[in-house]
């Protein structure tokens, strides 16, 4: 990339991590199906790089009905074996299992909060929460704030839904704002 731009340490060079960097990392994110595929990517994140699942996030897509949780709650036993089938996701059947039951979940608690926008954004008072000093040195994996979350989520069962997988996804969608000091999109 032949732009000056100072950006968080973990883009590296790599072009398409600097696009996600640049076009979506702790953006404000508001709508359900966005929220959705970031929960489900962030589960199949579990113990690998986010590159790997961003390389493979088209292909993610396309398996997943492009995150349709009305689609995917409806999963049966064929379609379980067809993602188990496709190596252009991460085929592991625990994570598998665990996107067809949270798109059940993520229909319930869109039931019971008119939209898991509002359900989810609670756990930071529906704001973007900013460390003022962030740096590579100080960047959390978990905060309180995930920590009540992957609580209430693993109460109303949810699957991979730890605290350290849910401070990743606030990251994402910009509950937190964990753009480092120095970097162009940092407190912006």
């Amino acid at each position: 990339m032949s732009d000056s731009k100072k950006r968080c340490f973990w883009t590296g060079d790599d072009p398409l991590m600097i696009e996600y960097h640049d076009k979506e990392w702790g953006d404000p994110v508001h709508d359900d199906r966005k929220l959705f595929e970031y929960l489900i990517l962030d589960a199949f994140q579990a113990g690998l790089s986010w590159r790997t699942i961003l390389y493979k996030r088209e292909n993610f897509r396309k398996a997943f009905d492009y995150f349709d949780a009305e689609k995917i709650a409806r999963y049966t036993d064929e379609d379980r074996q067809r993602l188990l089938g496709d190596a252009g996701i991460i085929r592991n059947k625990l994570k598998i299992n665990a996107a067809i039951n949270n798109a059940r979940r993520f229909l319930e608690v869109q039931q019971e909060f008119g939209s898991f926008d509002k359900y989810i954004w609670q756990f930071t008072d529906y704001k973007t929460l900013r460390d003022p000093q962030v740096t590579k040195d100080t960047m959390k994996t978990s905060s309180p704030e995930s920590d009540a979350m992957s609580k209430d989520m693993k109460k109303r069962g949810f699957s991979f839904v730890g605290t350290t997988i849910c401070y990743a996804f606030m990251q994402a969608i910009g509950m937190v704002d964990d753009h480092v000091v120095g970097c162009f999109k940092y407190n912006l």
